[in-house]
């Protein structure tokens, strides 16, 4: 919103800046009182026929008649301060990807189109860095395609919040009936910090290379460990943490950066400090191995994992979003 000398809103965008970063203030009609404002905040993805489409940072678009602003200008894409270690959306999302290497995988030109039995969505999607070599819909049709030949769900998985992320694509497939089936965040710190908790019982914890019985049982996300014991073990430097009985964590470390995962402990056992003592005794292994920054992803509406996160110092860098083919 832009408010003049002499307190009049001003609309700073045109069709020109689809693509951008933008604030917008509208009208809203009143519900039996007088009309009242709303604000959307997000990247304009189209502006055609009198209508604009935002897409906000959560994937959702909000569609907004142009005779209803009476405000609108251009933001920065990023806050101007820097938040967490320096990364880009491209880097994030190659260094996550490989932190979850799928079983198999085919490039859809610039896409990768991803397979694993089923086990995380993270490698039963598609990643879509780049340009597909062909229009979008016949890209969706090969993508709805090649799952159904491996009897899955065609799953996309596309980035909002970031500089280069993708709300055109998220626009796009809603509009096409793709549904948003879970969001999650992909959260940056520095290292060091995590491996300098306090947490006593990080000296107990075990460190192996493969996971054993019991850290299969406990991650409750395995449904056939075939397959997903195959893939847990993928990856630049695969660590996995034990606390027996108790809790459990899985760490990446590739070049500077450390990602940690499947971070769960027993319900009997929480709010007791175990699952800061597993990242503490795996951040200090990548410490060891030459890491400096960490990541991690962890879903929208799990609130407790959220706020222990805050603690760490992990901060949001981007989001991303898991969208699944119309049946």
């Amino acid at each position: 919103m832009e408010i003049t000398a002499g307190g009049l809103l001003e609309i700073r965008i045109t069709p020109a800046d689809v693509g951008k970063r933008v604030s917008v203030r509208r009208v809203d009609p009143g519900r039996g009182g007088p009309p009242g404002f709303s604000d959307a905040v997000g990247v304009l993805t189209s502006w055609n026929e009198g209508v604009l489409v935002i897409t906000q940072k959560n994937a959702k678009t909000v569609r907004i008649a142009e005779s209803s602003l009476v405000a609108g200008k251009v933001v920065p894409a990023a806050p101007a301060r820097r938040r967490g270690p320096a990364a880009s959306f491209e880097e994030l999302a190659r260094i996550t990807a490989r932190a979850w290497v799928p079983l198999e995988s085919q490039p859809l030109g610039e896409w990768v189109l991803r397979a694993s039995g089923g086990f995380t969505r993270r490698a039963n999607s598609v990643l879509p860095i780049g340009d597909p070599g062909v229009p979008l819909d016949e890209a969706l049709a090969r993508v709805t395609s090649w799952y159904a030949e491996r009897g899955l769900p065609a799953y996309v998985q596309a980035a909002t919040g970031a500089v280069g992320t993708q709300e055109a694509l998220c626009a796009e497939l809603e509009a096409r009936g793709w549904v948003n089936e879970v969001s999650a965040e992909v959260r940056v710190g520095a290292l060091a910090p995590v491996g300098d908790l306090d947490a006593a019982a990080a000296d107990d914890v075990r460190l192996t290379r493969v996971p054993d019985e019991e850290w299969l049982a406990r991650y409750g996300r395995v449904r056939d460990p075939g397959p997903a014991r195959r893939m847990l073990v993928e990856g630049p430097s695969v660590w996995f943490a034990t606390l027996p009985g108790r809790a459990i964590g899985r760490m990446v470390t590739d070049g500077r950066w450390a990602g940690f995962g499947a971070v769960e402990v027993d319900p009997e056992h929480r709010r007791g400090g175990l699952a800061t003592a597993v990242m503490a005794a795996l951040a200090r292994r990548a410490l060891e191995e030459g890491a400096s920054a960490a990541w991690l992803q962890v879903e929208a509406d799990n609130p407790g994992a959220r706020g222990l996160y805050d603690g760490m110092g992990f901060t949001t860098h981007h989001m991303y979003h898991h969208f699944r083919a119309a049946a």
